[in-house]
């Protein structure tokens, strides 16, 4: 809690609805109301006292994301179509050790949320939101309502289903066991531009109902230039700042704007070129560069994507059919497989904060460990999120559950293993991965024991 947790002074807000203005949302981070007035009105409203300034409500844009139909079978172990995307964050292995979201709260700011889907009605791990909020219509349900267009819910019944889609088998979000607030921000229709207020009302409510981190993939780009990427400018990017300001770890996609070879230019958009937010980009299987992610250097020379992810016909759940697969490619889909694997390395890490989340996550990003540096080019970042190894970072080798400390717990899950794992690749008992649970791996718990 800080100054900027405050509400608007309300004789602020009367005196303006007096002129006739019909407030859509308050921003207590802002200190400013998004208002519908007449264009008469408004020369009125910005003579008052109190009003440091006006700017017209701006239109949004998605990041464009592409939904095709699911081809073959899904893979034989347990995460079935989503085996690639979670193996290539190593975020098998950090499950493996049994962190899978548990007791933390994941904010998403997105177009809608149809939750029929049976990957999100298991026994074991049914779908749990614990608030959420239409800002689009002012009302408690983010899920099809009346007089929404056809494809309004598509885009975030995607993204929750990267996350929270539990089917042993067919489809594994990458953190599951979390719980979910909702914001229903963005509105597809081109006749109810959604404006960047709503965004910054939607974060607001996330940060307001306890989460733990909040992912978007949503962009605004269209009124802006290349040179207002600073940090410090769109109305999304200072909301994303002071969220991070307060402790709430934020994800972003950097965009589909593609990407070339001047470092001197990006095709970014709002909120990624935030200070501290969490911004992705998106590659294929073979974690080759995808043609559409937008490039960076922020607009002040930051490194901007930082984090990668498979955004290259990511297997998601169908956004109508309540059994259906689909793979979904865009920014807009590596970002919320990024979001799930930090809810696991917040469950693992409470220690962690914002900027030591983020130094652990660069720390061990792919392209950084082979080549000690970001790419200069400003399309890859760090490289490919590693969360296993990010959930290490100051962690003893003998400390297999991550607390800490080496102890009888530590003791407990290499006896466990004893012998060798189910999976070579996922063993977190297996120290020194020869693919056996042994003398040597115990050698290694007792020698680092605290």
């Amino acid at each position: 809690m800080d100054v900027r947790d405050l509400p608007v002074n309300p004789a602020y807000v009367s005196a303006v609805q007096a002129l006739g203005g019909r407030v859509r949302v308050e921003s207590r981070w802002l200190n400013a109301i998004s208002v519908e007035i007449s264009p008469a009105a408004r020369l009125a409203l910005a003579s008052l006292p109190f009003v440091v300034s006006t700017q017209p409500v701006r239109a949004a844009g998605l990041p464009n994301a592409e939904a095709v139909a699911m081809s073959g079978g899904v893979a034989s172990d347990d995460y079935g179509a989503s085996t690639e995307q979670v193996m290539q964050m190593d975020l098998a292995s950090l499950h493996a050790r049994g962190f899978h979201g548990a007791g933390i709260v994941v904010g998403i700011l997105d177009t809608g949320f149809h939750r029929v889907h049976e990957a999100f009605a298991s026994a074991e791990h049914p779908l749990d939101v614990l608030a959420e909020h239409d800002f689009i219509n002012d009302d408690p349900n983010t899920d099809i309502e009346r007089g929404d267009a056809s494809n309004q819910h598509r885009h975030g019944t995607w993204i929750l289903g990267t996350l929270a889609a539990y089917l042993p088998g067919e489809l594994v979000g990458t953190a599951y066991e979390a719980s979910f607030v909702l914001a229903k921000t963005e509105d597809v229709s081109s006749e109810t531009p959604v404006e960047e207020d709503y965004y910054v009302a939607g974060l607001e409510f996330i940060e307001a109902n306890g989460a733990d981190l909040a992912t978007s993939s949503l962009g605004y780009f269209d009124w802006y230039l290349p040179s207002d990427f600073d940090g410090q400018t769109a109305v999304t990017t200072i909301a994303v700042n002071t969220a991070t300001e307060n402790g709430l770890v934020c994800l972003t996609a950097a965009g589909n704007g593609g990407h070339d070879r001047d470092p001197a230019t990006n095709h970014l958009g709002a909120p990624a070129d935030a200070f501290d937010v969490i911004t992705c980009g998106a590659v294929a299987s073979d974690g080759v560069i995808a043609d559409f992610s937008s490039d960076g250097p922020s607009a002040d020379g930051r490194v901007k994507p930082e984090i990668l992810a498979r955004g290259v016909a990511t297997a998601t759940i169908h956004s109508t059919n309540a059994t259906g697969l689909a793979a979904v490619s865009g920014t807009s889909l590596s970002t919320p497989l990024v979001a799930g694997a930090v809810a696991c390395i917040l469950q693992a890490r409470g220690d962690f904060t914002v900027a030591t989340l983020r130094s652990a996550l660069f720390a061990t990003a792919t392209d950084f460990v082979a080549n000690g540096s970001t790419d200069p080019l400003f399309v890859r970042g760090y490289g490919l999120i590693q969360a296993d190894k990010a959930a290490s970072v100051g962690r003893s080798a003998g400390d297999l559950n991550l607390d800490g400390s080496v102890d009888s717990s530590d003791l407990g899950i290499l006896l466990g293993a004893w012998g060798g794992c189910v999976d070579c690749a996922t063993c977190p008992a297996d120290v020194n991965h020869d693919c056996a649970v042994d003398a040597q791996d115990l050698a290694v718990v007792l020698g680092s024991w605290s």
